[in-house]
Protein backbone atom coordinates (compact mmCIF):
# COMPACT_ATOMS: atom_id res chain seq x y z
CA UNK A 1 0.00 0.00 0.00
CA UNK A 2 1.16 3.31 -0.95
CA UNK A 3 1.45 5.31 1.82
CA UNK A 4 0.41 9.39 0.44
CA UNK A 5 1.34 12.79 1.66
CA UNK A 6 -1.03 15.19 1.82
CA UNK A 7 -1.29 19.36 1.75
CA UNK A 8 -4.25 20.75 3.55
CA UNK A 9 -4.67 24.39 3.44
CA UNK A 10 -7.32 26.50 6.11
CA UNK A 11 -7.37 23.09 8.67
CA UNK A 12 -8.90 26.12 11.29
CA UNK A 13 -12.40 26.45 9.06
CA UNK A 14 -15.20 25.21 9.51
CA UNK A 15 -14.73 22.13 6.56
CA UNK A 16 -11.16 22.22 6.70
CA UNK A 17 -11.40 20.80 11.11
CA UNK A 18 -12.54 17.63 9.68
CA UNK A 19 -10.76 17.37 6.68
CA UNK A 20 -7.50 16.98 9.07
CA UNK A 21 -9.62 15.17 11.44
CA UNK A 22 -9.92 12.44 8.68
CA UNK A 23 -6.67 12.33 7.43
CA UNK A 24 -4.90 11.67 10.66
CA UNK A 25 -6.94 8.99 11.34
CA UNK A 26 -6.32 7.77 7.67
CA UNK A 27 -3.71 4.79 7.67
CA UNK A 28 -2.91 5.01 3.89
CA UNK A 29 -1.84 9.15 5.09
CA UNK A 30 1.70 9.08 6.18
CA UNK A 31 1.92 12.59 6.63
CA UNK A 32 0.18 16.17 6.48
CA UNK A 33 1.25 19.59 6.37
CA UNK A 34 -1.36 22.42 7.41
CA UNK A 35 -0.42 25.62 5.46
CA UNK A 36 -2.46 28.71 7.51
CA UNK A 37 -2.19 31.96 8.83
CA UNK A 38 -2.61 30.36 12.84
CA UNK A 39 -1.82 27.10 14.17
CA UNK A 40 -3.96 24.56 14.41
CA UNK A 41 -5.00 23.67 17.78
CA UNK A 42 -4.44 19.61 17.07
CA UNK A 43 -1.39 18.19 17.27
CA UNK A 44 -0.35 14.61 16.14
CA UNK A 45 2.94 12.21 15.09
CA UNK A 46 1.70 13.03 10.98
CA UNK A 47 1.14 16.76 11.22
CA UNK A 48 3.43 19.32 10.28
CA UNK A 49 1.88 23.27 10.84
CA UNK A 50 3.38 25.80 8.77
CA UNK A 51 2.95 29.46 9.73
CA UNK A 52 2.48 30.75 5.95
CA UNK A 53 1.95 34.20 4.16
CA UNK A 54 -0.64 33.26 1.38
CA UNK A 55 0.66 36.09 -0.82
CA UNK A 56 4.49 34.71 -0.37
CA UNK A 57 4.25 31.25 0.09
CA UNK A 58 7.91 29.42 0.37
CA UNK A 59 8.17 26.06 -1.76
CA UNK A 60 6.04 23.31 -0.31
CA UNK A 61 7.08 19.97 0.92
CA UNK A 62 6.39 17.09 -2.24
CA UNK A 63 3.82 15.96 -1.65
CA UNK A 64 0.47 13.83 -3.43
CA UNK A 65 -2.41 15.58 -2.45
CA UNK A 66 -3.69 19.39 -1.93
CA UNK A 67 -7.43 20.06 -0.19
CA UNK A 68 -8.31 24.06 -0.26
CA UNK A 69 -10.32 24.61 2.30
CA UNK A 70 -9.53 28.43 2.69
CA UNK A 71 -12.71 30.83 2.65
CA UNK A 72 -14.29 33.58 4.51
CA UNK A 73 -17.12 35.73 4.01
CA UNK A 74 -16.92 39.47 2.81
CA UNK A 75 -18.54 40.43 5.88
CA UNK A 76 -15.70 39.06 8.19
CA UNK A 77 -12.91 40.32 5.28
CA UNK A 78 -14.10 43.57 5.73
CA UNK A 79 -14.20 44.41 1.69
CA UNK A 80 -14.91 42.43 -1.73
CA UNK A 81 -10.41 43.09 -2.70
CA UNK A 82 -10.07 40.98 1.26
CA UNK A 83 -12.45 38.65 0.33
CA UNK A 84 -10.98 37.56 -3.26
CA UNK A 85 -7.73 37.90 -1.87
CA UNK A 86 -8.32 34.88 0.25
CA UNK A 87 -11.09 32.63 -1.01
CA UNK A 88 -8.98 33.42 -4.82
CA UNK A 89 -5.83 34.19 -4.51
CA UNK A 90 -4.61 32.55 -1.62
CA UNK A 91 -6.09 29.37 -3.04
CA UNK A 92 -4.56 29.72 -6.12
CA UNK A 93 -1.27 30.53 -5.22
CA UNK A 94 -2.10 27.28 -3.14
CA UNK A 95 -2.44 25.35 -6.13
CA UNK A 96 0.39 26.45 -8.11
CA UNK A 97 2.98 26.11 -5.22
CA UNK A 98 1.37 22.37 -4.73
CA UNK A 99 1.20 21.70 -8.36
CA UNK A 100 5.00 22.25 -8.10
CA UNK A 101 5.93 20.58 -5.43
CA UNK A 102 4.64 17.00 -7.53
CA UNK A 103 0.85 17.06 -6.04
CA UNK A 104 -1.37 15.46 -8.69
CA UNK A 105 -5.24 15.26 -6.76
CA UNK A 106 -6.70 18.30 -5.62
CA UNK A 107 -10.00 18.70 -3.64
CA UNK A 108 -11.90 22.38 -3.16
CA UNK A 109 -14.59 23.98 -1.27
CA UNK A 110 -16.48 25.70 -2.91
CA UNK A 111 -19.74 26.53 -3.37
CA UNK A 112 -23.56 26.23 -4.70
CA UNK A 113 -23.97 28.66 -7.22
CA UNK A 114 -20.03 29.36 -7.80
CA UNK A 115 -20.37 30.91 -11.56
CA UNK A 116 -17.38 32.99 -12.99
CA UNK A 117 -20.49 34.48 -14.88
CA UNK A 118 -22.41 35.29 -12.19
CA UNK A 119 -23.51 38.59 -11.40
CA UNK A 120 -23.24 37.45 -7.59
CA UNK A 121 -20.36 38.89 -6.91
CA UNK A 122 -19.29 35.97 -3.83
CA UNK A 123 -20.74 33.07 -6.72
CA UNK A 124 -18.38 34.86 -9.23
CA UNK A 125 -15.38 35.01 -6.89
CA UNK A 126 -15.65 30.78 -6.43
CA UNK A 127 -16.44 30.55 -10.13
CA UNK A 128 -13.31 31.52 -11.40
CA UNK A 129 -11.52 30.12 -8.86
CA UNK A 130 -12.69 26.95 -9.96
CA UNK A 131 -12.17 27.52 -13.74
CA UNK A 132 -8.06 29.05 -12.65
CA UNK A 133 -7.58 25.24 -11.02
CA UNK A 134 -9.58 23.41 -13.82
CA UNK A 135 -6.73 25.31 -16.28
CA UNK A 136 -3.81 23.95 -14.37
CA UNK A 137 -2.35 20.51 -15.24
CA UNK A 138 -3.59 18.21 -12.40
CA UNK A 139 -4.71 14.77 -12.43
CA UNK A 140 -7.72 15.07 -10.54
CA UNK A 141 -10.10 17.96 -9.52
CA UNK A 142 -12.83 17.46 -7.06
CA UNK A 143 -15.04 20.50 -6.60
CA UNK A 144 -17.66 20.42 -3.33
CA UNK A 145 -20.30 22.46 -4.05
CA UNK A 146 -22.25 22.56 -0.43
CA UNK A 147 -25.58 24.34 -0.32
CA UNK A 148 -25.86 25.87 2.77
CA UNK A 149 -23.22 24.58 5.29
CA UNK A 150 -23.60 24.00 9.21
CA UNK A 151 -21.39 22.78 12.10
CA UNK A 152 -20.32 23.81 15.13
CA UNK A 153 -18.97 27.57 14.50
CA UNK A 154 -18.67 28.39 18.65
CA UNK A 155 -15.64 25.64 18.80
CA UNK A 156 -14.17 27.81 16.22
CA UNK A 157 -14.71 31.08 17.96
CA UNK A 158 -17.55 31.61 15.60
CA UNK A 159 -20.49 33.20 16.63
CA UNK A 160 -23.40 31.13 15.09
CA UNK A 161 -24.61 32.68 11.79
CA UNK A 162 -28.56 33.49 11.58
CA UNK A 163 -28.47 32.00 8.14
CA UNK A 164 -27.70 28.93 9.39
CA UNK A 165 -29.93 28.71 12.06
CA UNK A 166 -32.87 29.88 9.76
CA UNK A 167 -32.21 27.49 7.14
CA UNK A 168 -31.26 24.61 9.97
CA UNK A 169 -35.34 25.25 11.40
CA UNK A 170 -36.79 25.32 7.35
CA UNK A 171 -35.02 22.11 6.98
CA UNK A 172 -36.24 20.32 10.20
CA UNK A 173 -39.83 21.54 9.54
CA UNK A 174 -40.15 21.16 5.42
CA UNK A 175 -36.72 19.59 4.48
CA UNK A 176 -39.40 17.07 2.78
CA UNK A 177 -39.93 20.07 0.34
CA UNK A 178 -36.60 21.19 -0.39
CA UNK A 179 -34.26 19.31 -3.42
CA UNK A 180 -31.31 17.35 -1.98
CA UNK A 181 -28.70 19.68 -3.30
CA UNK A 182 -30.20 22.50 -1.54
CA UNK A 183 -30.99 21.51 2.03
CA UNK A 184 -28.82 22.92 4.63
CA UNK A 185 -25.46 20.04 4.84
CA UNK A 186 -22.81 19.41 7.88
CA UNK A 187 -19.68 20.28 7.46
CA UNK A 188 -18.18 17.02 8.18
CA UNK A 189 -20.35 15.63 5.28
CA UNK A 190 -18.43 17.75 2.39
CA UNK A 191 -15.13 17.06 4.30
CA UNK A 192 -15.83 13.40 3.90
CA UNK A 193 -17.29 13.67 0.24
CA UNK A 194 -13.89 15.16 -0.21
CA UNK A 195 -11.54 12.23 1.42
CA UNK A 196 -13.45 9.42 -0.52
CA UNK A 197 -13.36 10.86 -3.89
CA UNK A 198 -9.71 12.54 -4.11
CA UNK A 199 -7.22 9.50 -3.97
CA UNK A 200 -8.08 8.27 -6.51
CA UNK A 201 -9.74 11.64 -8.88
CA UNK A 202 -9.77 11.54 -12.72
CA UNK A 203 -10.14 14.71 -14.17
CA UNK A 204 -12.56 16.91 -13.25
CA UNK A 205 -15.45 16.05 -10.91
CA UNK A 206 -18.20 18.48 -9.33
CA UNK A 207 -20.41 17.22 -5.81
CA UNK A 208 -23.06 18.62 -5.03
CA UNK A 209 -24.94 18.16 -1.40
CA UNK A 210 -27.52 16.00 -2.63
CA UNK A 211 -24.30 13.64 -3.44
CA UNK A 212 -22.37 14.35 -0.87
CA UNK A 213 -25.46 14.06 2.46
CA UNK A 214 -24.51 11.42 4.33
CA UNK A 215 -26.95 11.93 7.10
CA UNK A 216 -28.17 14.15 9.27
CA UNK A 217 -30.61 17.43 7.80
Amino acid sequence: MKLRTVILAGATGLVGQHILKGLLADPRVSAVHSLGRRMPATQHPKLTAHLVDFAALPPLPSADELYLALGTTIKVAGSQAAFRAIDYDANLNVAKAALASGVKRVGLVSAMGANARSKIFYNRVKGELEDALTQLPFEGLVIARPSLLVGDREVLGQPKRSGEMIGEAIAQVLGFLIPANLKPIQASAVAQALLDAVPDAKARTVLLSGAMRGGGI
